[in-house]
């Protein structure tokens, strides 16, 4: 192998790799303490709840041995399908 090969496989192929980590590394570092207007102690990083309260839905009836019969199954809407006769040229 010549010099030069040696030099792009083990130099400049290597720049995207570094280029990569920096950029996670930037990506996920910390920011440091809040800037503006705002506290730092009063920020909850959003896991506060709202205090509104939600409807609590019905829970569904029992069947069974503790409460009423299965309903019935509902009506049928169209009627079964029938096969057509096979129509033959004479």
């Amino acid at each position: 192998m010549e010099a030069a090969t040696l030099i792009w496989l083990f130099v400049v192929l290597k720049v995207p790799v570094v280029a990569a980590l920096l950029l996670i590394w930037w990506a996920v570092r910390d920011p440091g303490p809040a800037t503006g207007g705002q506290d730092a102690d009063d920020d909850d990083g959003g896991t506060r709840r709202l205090d509104v309260p939600h409807p609590r839905r019905p829970w569904p009836r029992r069947r069974g041995p503790h409460g009423g019969a299965q309903p019935p199954a509902p009506p049928r809407t169209r009627k079964p399908a029938r096969a057509r006769p096979i129509r033959t040229s004479r």
